[in-house]
């Protein structure tokens, strides 16, 4: 059975930063593409950033030079780190594989605000 947690979201200001971490459980971590994904309110869920397993990563015109993805396939684990964060960046983020699974987690609430 699929598990996907998110955490480390929170409240920021204009221009900090955040490290979103998702553990994963139930899968064969290491062959899939993984991806972030986000949620603003109001809008549909959007595709952030992805990273293949053999490391090939891809972002979001949107987020290029200020989020970086990783992965660590001994701890079926991935990351995003979030710099130089901006109001419009403010969304719940998930992870899950590219294309993703019908299955998504909770979810991690971002919000950056002066």
């Amino acid at each position: 059975q699929v598990q996907l947690a998110e955490s480390g979201g929170g409240l920021v200001q204009p221009g900090g930063s955040l490290r979103l971490s998702c553990a994963a459980s139930g899968i064969i971590f290491s062959i899939y593409t993984m991806g972030w994904y986000r949620r603003a309110p109001g809008k549909q869920r959007e595709l952030v950033a992805t990273i293949a397993s053999g490391g090939y990563i891809k972002y979001a015109d949107s987020v290029k030079g200020r989020f970086t993805i990783s992965r660590d396939n001994a701890k079926n684990t991935v990351v995003l780190q979030m710099n130089s964060l901006k109001p419009e960046d403010t969304a719940v983020y998930y992870c899950n594989k590219y294309p993703p699974f019908d299955y998504w987690g909770q979810g991690t609430q971002v919000t950056v605000s002066s």
